[in-house]
């Protein structure tokens, strides 16, 4: 995991800089550091109270094929998503059309990113059985406390608040339509896995039942 942190967090950081061309690029300064201390902080405290949720996360070997080929578009979007706003600060777009993105929106998004992440990580802690990949354990119990009990995916809706704080934190409008593109994949993702938790794990279609709402409360 830590190897994989920071080999993410050398990437990450290439892509924005190298993009930008250029050091001076205080959004993305801040947002590193708000991604990679929190992130890096839940990786602390897993290791030391429950290494299993770590080992989970590491789980990269998908077993349905559907979810492979997501995978696979996946990432290409969420690498070009990236170059986007360091682009933008390179050539400028956001600064004309239709105008810069206000101090007070980047640093509300940057709020955002670490509630995010901090509310990853209470859901890892409610759900230890949160896997990087879709399948369900034989021992894996049903989860309906937390943030499962209004929504049937947090952990997903976390990432989704993430995706889209991430261009306005970077000061980038043009970038906003591209890092929204990344949501539908989250969408089929989490209706694929649906379908397997209520053939897979006993109890979750009456959970569905009680808990209507997938991703985001009282809307969907």
């Amino acid at each position: 995991m830590a190897v994989r942190l920071s080999l993410f967090l050398a990437l990450a950081a290439g892509v924005l800089f190298l993009s930008a061309g250029t050091w001076h690029f205080w959004q993305a300064w801040i947002y590193l550091a708000l991604v990679f201390a929190p992130i890096t902080w839940i990786f602390v405290f897993f290791l030391m109270t429950n290494p299993t949720v770590i080992e989970r996360r590491l789980e990269s070997d998908e077993p349905i094929a559907k979810q492979k080929a997501l995978i696979r578009w996946l990432r290409p979007l969420f690498f070009a998503a990236f170059m986007v706003p360091g682009l933008d600060h390179r050539f400028g777009w956001s600064r004309v059309v239709p105008e810069p993105v206000p101090l007070w929106l980047t640093i509300l998004c940057d709020a955002l990113i670490l509630v995010s992440l901090l509310f990853v990580g209470w859901v890892l802690d409610i759900n230890n059985f949160a896997s990087r990949t879709i399948h369900a354990e034989q021992s894996q119990p049903l989860i309906s406390t937390g943030p499962y009990c209004l929504i049937r995916h947090p952990l997903y809706s976390g990432s989704v608040l993430l995706m889209l704080s991430t261009p306005l934190a970077l000061g980038s409008w043009v970038a906003l339509p591209v890092f929204a593109l990344v949501v539908p994949f989250y969408v089929l993702r989490l209706l694929d896995e649906e379908k397997m938790l209520r053939c897979e794990l006993a109890g979750y279609s009456a959970y569905c039942h009680r808990t209507p709402f997938r991703l985001i409360p009282f809307v969907w």
